[in-house]
Order: structure tokens, then sequence, then C-alpha cells
């Protein structure tokens, strides 16, 4: 375990540009955003931040000594503030992002601050449409264990890191790189992956091929003496990176790839590997988190990781211990015969991905699937492939659309009961409860043991998580 205290902000405090600098934060409740907070009061600056609801991440904020603001308003922004950074949930009607932009300070978006802080350091990137948090924190947990020391921002919490981001005297500055709005073409790493890519963001890009531009545009961002790690099996990503100026080393199961996994075995969905370069062992992994997708995420890990300097022990010795992020599959209790746990899948292919390594590991009796869709306007899009994804749950409950970045005209095109309809289509048991408070009680009349709950989505379903382990810890 490399833990860091809750108050190991002050100790670790490193001199930079940004020491005595006001910043302030509007949508600071993001864990990106929250990560961002943490970094800079680590190099001295005074964070101030804002979002519309309270929660834990502001708490943390305030704790290591930020000043936070539940509700957003002009006033909110400090009269003395030299930048203010919004996140990429924040609609520009946002009357305290107008105000920071009447104020006269510079105002810019989250991806932007986060390029200027890669700017100061040798930038790690990790892109792709699935696995970009649990690889970052796979690569930011090696290169800690291996004494590198590098600073990070993760897009979810490492318990292993202490947080989602840290700051470290190393030369290396690991980030998650977002194609989201395009804001990871804002950075400019020396080493980067790509994971992957798949339709998604269709809010915002007009179909896959200008997925693959803006991908494409990315990789365009390592410097010819950098290294580029890719999907050596996914077609989208050959097609970005054709013409790249960068060394590029390809990752995957297949005979052609740099960095091949083989002889791979398996306990209860936790893979075991040879990695072999060239032909060649270089080094053997066991995984502690279970699925076949992290054999992947794990081979793009050791490609960087060695690329970084650190050994074939010390990236086996690393990522075997590495335990995984918050909200990926994360166990929230084991009571009464009933397993509960939280995922924050909320794309056709995380749901299948998940939905199969949950069913390999914990082998329960029924598999009862809490879907909360992220957007109506990915709903919208993805439709179809979210109606085929939920083939290996038993019951599948889907509560209203978690609505945010869209406008409220999408929300006249689809409804929660829509996917509902298309997953009975395709022979799913599903089951439309539009609260939180009717699926609890839907699932305290109906599990049993052996059953496992799993809650899903980028929004507030783990609160069903929780509530159904309070139930059960009460009635045990």
């Amino acid at each position: 375990m490399i833990n860091q205290p809750e108050t190991s902000i002050e100790s670790h405090r490193t001199e930079s540009t940004w020491l005595g600098k006001r910043v302030h934060l509007i949508g600071a409740g993001g864990v990106g955003m929250r990560a961002l907070g943490e970094l800079l009061m680590m190099r001295g600056a005074v964070v101030s931040g804002s979002d519309s609801v309270p929660s834990a991440i502001l708490d943390s904020l305030a704790v290591h000594g930020a000043t936070v603001t539940v509700g957003q308003q002009a006033e909110n922004i400090p009269s003395d503030c030299d930048l203010v950074v919004y996140s990429a949930a924040i609609h520009q009607a946002n009357p305290e992002l107008l105000g920071a932009e009447q104020s006269g300070c510079e105002v810019i978006k989250y991806s932007l601050m986060l390029g200027r802080l890669m700017s100061e350091a040798e930038g790690v990137a990790i892109a792709g449409t699935h696995g970009k948090s649990t690889t970052t924190a796979m690569v930011a947990y090696a290169l800690t264990s291996a004494d590198k020391n590098p600073s990070f921002v993760v897009g979810a919490t490492c318990d292993q890191l202490g947080g989602p981001s840290g700051v470290g005297q190393g030369k290396h500055f690991v980030v998650e790189a977002c194609e989201y709005d395009r804001s990871f073409l804002n950075l400019s790493p020396t080493l980067a992956a790509i994971l992957n890519i798949e339709e998604d963001h269709l809010d915002c890009y007009e179909n896959l091929d200008a997925i693959i531009e803006a991908f494409r545009a990315f990789a365009a961002k390592v410097p010819p003496h950098g290294l580029l790690v890719v999907n050596g099996e996914d077609r989208s990503v050959a097609s970005a990176v054709r013409a790249v100026s960068a060394d590029v080393q390809t990752f995957g199961l297949d005979e052609h790839c740099t960095w091949r996994g083989s002889n791979l075995t398996a306990d209860r969905g936790r893979f075991r590997f040879d990695v072999l370069v060239g032909g060649r062992k270089f080094c053997r992994i066991a995984l502690q988190i279970p699925g076949l997708h992290h054999v992947y995420n794990a081979l793009a890990a050791t490609a960087m990781l060695f690329q970084a300097g650190l050994s074939p022990e010390q990236i086996a010795d690393a990522i075997g211990s590495f335990e995984g992020i918050e909200r990926r599959m994360t166990v929230k209790a084991q009571l009464g015969g009933v397993t509960v746990v939280d995922d924050y899948a909320h794309h056709p292919t995380e749901i299948q991905v998940t939905l199969r390594a949950a069913s390999e590991f914990f082998s329960p009796r029924r598999i009862w699937c809490v879907f909360q869709p992220h957007q109506h306007s990915r709903t919208r899009f993805l439709l179809k492939d979210f109606a085929r994804s939920f083939g290996l749950a038993d019951k599948i409950i889907v509560p209203k659309i978690y609505f945010v970045r869209d406008s409220e005209r999408e929300k006249e095109h689809i409804c929660a009961e829509d996917l509902v309809s298309q997953i009975r289509l395709n022979g799913g048991d599903a089951v439309f409860l539009p609260t939180f408070e009717l699926i609890t009680e839907h699932l305290k009349e109906s599990l049993a043991p052996g059953d496992l709950v799993i809650t899903m989505g980028a929004g507030d379903v783990w609160k069903v998580a929780d509530e159904i382990v309070c139930w059960i810890g009460t009635n045990s």
C-alpha cells in the first residue's frame, strides 16, 4: 500500500510557478477537478471552488485547505483571483462562469489547465474509449512503487495512491486523457497510449470517423522522440496512428503485436499471462483484478513502464499487486449471502465486460443489474448496443436517465422506458422503476442468498448500492 494521510498536502507541498497564485475551480465536485485542486494546492496555489450540490469531494477539498461553496454564482469568484478553471460539465450559461468571464481574470477549461501542468514535466497520457482511469492509476502506482515519485491525475480515486492525484519530485506527470470535447488535444505528452476507440460522446462528435480524427490529432501530439503505445487489434486505432512521427508499439494477444499476452490462465476471472516482446518472454503477470479487458490494460501499462525505466521484475510486481480503483467493480459488501457491487460502466462495451468479469469472479445465483443511463444523447445514439449489452444479467432495473450536459430538448427524444423496451426485445428481463426509492424497495422484496446486485452508471446510482448495504446490514 502506498497510502498518504488525508492531511498530506501541506507536507507534500512543492514550490512552483503556482506558489501563491489564486485559482478558482467551477465544478469542483468532479473527480478530475478535485484532483486538479489538490495538485494545485500541493504546488502552493491558493484554491477556492464551487459546485451545485454538496459532496464528499467538496468536503475533501475543504479539509485540504480549499475554500469551497455550494451553489454557483458570480459572487463566488474571489476579487483577487488570478485564474478560473471550469470543468467540461459546466454550461456556458452558468452564472459563475459568466461572472468569471466578466471579472477580467483569465478563464480556461480543465483540460487546458492540465496541459499547462504537464508542460512542466515529462508527460505520460493514457487515452481510449474505455480503461483510461484504471490504466492511468496502474501506471502511476507502478512508478510510485519503483520510487520514480511521479505526479499524477486520475479520473477516479485509487486507494493505493492515496486518492486521485499526487505530486512527486520525479520527472513523470501521468494523466488520464479524455476525448470528450477533444479535451485531450490540450496535452503534449512524450509517452502516450491509445487503448481502444469506439463510438461515444456523440453529443460532440458527428460519428466514429470524427472520433478517429480526434484520436489522430492526439497521436500527432507525441513528438518524434516520444513513444505511442496502441491496441494492435483495434482497426479504428490503426487508422488513427498511420502517419504519426513518434515510434509506435502495439499491444494485444495477436502474434503481430509488439507486446503480446500469451499462455493465459484464469482463476475466477483473474488472469495470469506471459508478456512477450519479439517472441521472447519479458515477464509473467498475475492480476488481482478480474476481467480479460484488464489483460489489455496491463499490456499497455507494461510497455509504457518499460519506456519509463522500470525493470521487468518491477513491472510484474507492481501490476500484480494493483488492486484497482473506486467504482470499478467495487465490492461494497457481502452480507446475508448477497453481494453488492458498484461500477462506473456507462457504455455498452463496458457493461458487457463488467458483467462477464462479475459472473466469473462471483459465480452468483442471479445477477441483478441496476443500470442508470448516463445522458439522453448517449442513450439515444447507442440504444441498440445498450439493449444487447445485458445478456449476462438475470434481472435489469432501469431508473430515469441521469441528466447531464444535454439540452432540455434532448430529453424529448428518448426516455428510460425506451431502453427497457429494447432490452426486452432482446430477451432481457428488464423493468423501469423511475426512482431509487422504488428500486431499493423492489430489491428488498426480491433478493435472496446467492444473488449479486451490481449498480452501474456514471451518475449517482451508487446510492442504491449504499442503501441496500445498509438494509442488509440491519437485517442480517
